[in-house]
């Protein structure tokens, strides 16, 4: 499959959300969004751009699991684009200790509440980490893509094909405080290399 993206922030995360919604976006998902990215122990997977990814979904709709892997980041006419394969799985903590015992290591952990849309045929994924920008995520084609940022009301200019890092470091540049993108983060511990 091929994942073609765009995000942007989002200064006001609840009037983004109150905008798809008003522009007759659907409600997916509402939760708990983790991630856990693998590498081996000499970074692998990250020195060839490829990811790793054990996701776990939690929320009152329940709780789901997906592996996933993502090949190399190309840019297509100003959208970042990767292949994607991504498989539901049923016990994550079970999957994470396989991943273990493979000799896989975590390189970095991505914890946020979300509140995710379908609009027009792009998923729209409002993104709130611990200390760091709210971001939004905008997935589909690229027709589909330009709507749903119609449909959030927000400026066509803001949206980017940049990494989750390049965010980072903007945060952190403009505000003099460390991003925290996951709960051990916020508590002070940065364990994680942050370009992972």
């Amino acid at each position: 499959m091929r994942e073609v993206e765009l995000k942007s922030v989002v200064p006001d995360p609840d009037r983004a959300v109150a905008a798809l919604r008003a522009a007759g976006a659907v409600p997916v998902l509402e939760g708990r969004l983790c991630d856990s990215r693998y590498d081996t122990a000499d970074h692998g997977l990250l020195t060839r751009d490829h990811v790793l990814r054990l996701r776990v979904f939690s929320g009152a709709e329940g709780s789901r699991a997906s592996l996933d892997w993502k090949g190399p980041t190309t840019l297509f006419d100003g959208y970042k684009v990767r292949e994607e394969l991504s498989t539901s799985i049923g016990d994550p903590d079970a999957f994470a200790r396989i991943l273990d015992r493979l000799g896989y290591v975590v390189i970095r952990e991505i914890q946020r509440n979300i509140s995710q849309f379908g609009f027009c045929g792009a998923i729209a994924r409002v993104e709130r980490y611990p200390r760091m920008d709210a971001l939004v995520e905008i997935e589909g084609e690229p027709a589909a893509i330009e709507a749903a940022i119609a449909g959030a009301g927000l400026p066509r200019a803001g949206f980017t094909p940049e990494r989750l890092q390049d965010f980072v470091v903007r945060f952190e540049a403009r505000t003099g405080r460390r991003a925290a993108l996951c709960d051990r983060e916020l508590a002070g511990d940065y364990r994680y290399d942050a370009n992972a």
